[in-house]
């Protein structure tokens, strides 16, 4: 289970290094931009924004700023509740997706996946994202 971990974080260092070079965001940012585009507009709170690109939401948060910064995410606030202040993409956010997805497609592209289905990573994905349960403890105390 470790080699699968070892590939993807050499896939995710490899996609990060082309869209930082091609388009100045991590493959988090990527993550963050892909994920509000899917929500077509109506804005996301950042807790399930997290949720949906698996961050914390503070990492999520710290993750926004530069964003909204170059004008690519817009928030609206929340006037009691900071944390159910709305993420949402901007039209400029839209147009950077765009040529993002580009550089994961060539990236992903460029590696060399012979031998690995498609069906089966996707049914893996699937099977991970299903709720766990919490794995029983049994005490480590021992009457004497």
């Amino acid at each position: 289970m470790l080699v699968l971990l070892d590939v993807a974080a050499r896939i995710e260092r490899r996609l990060d290094n082309a869209l930082s070079m091609a388009r100045g965001i991590s493959f988090s940012e990527y993550r963050i931009l892909k994920a509000l585009a899917n929500e077509e507009g109506r804005g996301v709170m950042r807790v399930d924004l997290a949720e949906a690109v698996g961050l914390t939401a503070s990492a999520v948060t710290r993750a926004l700023r530069p964003l909204e910064k170059i004008g690519v995410v817009a928030t609206e606030k929340h006037e009691r509740d900071a944390r159910c202040s709305l993420a949402k993409l901007t039209p400029a956010g839209l147009e950077l997706l765009s040529d993002a997805e580009q550089v994961v497609a060539d990236g992903l592209d460029a590696i060399p996946m012979k031998g690995v289905s498609l069906d089966k990573l996707a049914s893996l994905q699937a099977e991970l994202s299903k709720p766990r349960c919490a794995p029983s403890r049994r005490s480590t105390i021992r009457a004497t």
